[in-house]
């Protein structure tokens, strides 16, 4: 059997320990007070260090009183509540996306180019200004090709789309031509 503890908990600051029925401090932030990773603090100087690091935008400590020796140990003793063994496993949801977000649907109107880089590259070729009509016919172009690229990808079992996959549709040119 072990030896019971001197302290209900340590200070997550200070590491000094916080006795049974005394006053401690928690942080109002619900994600510093979440089962296996709550934060106790001995002290106001305390909860104030871990401010920087946990970068909050609207906390306060809030005052608490540690249980009481006889009280924790209970608390110890009971058994965690879990599902019973004979329950049906949840249902597993499986998230996919909708058809409002299909890219192959048509209705996906991203731009997919810089526009003002491609008229500016337009431009220093060749004097020329740049429609702006262009933008959508070029962003559906590099739709199909990143499509296409992707299925290439899945085919040879990889889940990252690289440069290798685009190879055989956009046929490699040599020098530029001016």
């Amino acid at each position: 059997m072990t030896d019971p503890p001197l302290a209900w908990r340590q200070c997550s600051s200070c590491r000094a320990p916080i006795a049974f029925e005394a006053s401690y401090y928690t942080c109002s932030v619900s994600t510093c007070n979440r089962g296996r990773t709550a934060l106790y603090f001995c002290s106001l100087p305390c909860w104030e260090a871990h401010l920087p690091m946990m970068r909050h935008r609207d906390a306060w400590a809030e005052a608490a009183r540690a249980p009481t020796r006889e009280a924790w140990e209970r608390e110890q003793e009971s058994p965690a509540p879990s599902a019973p063994s004979d329950a049906p496993a949840p249902a597993r949801r499986i998230v996919t996306r909708g058809p409002e977000s299909d890219p192959d649907s048509g209705e996906a109107d991203d731009v997919l180019v810089v526009v003002s880089k491609l008229k500016k590259y337009v431009r220093a070729r060749s004097g020329m200004n740049t429609s702006d009509g262009v933008v959508s016919v070029l962003s559906d172009h590099l739709r199909r090709l990143c499509n296409e690229a992707i299925r290439n990808a899945a085919r040879d079992g990889r889940r990252t789309v690289m440069d290798l996959d685009f190879v055989p549709l956009v046929r490699p040119s040599g020098p530029s031509e001016d």
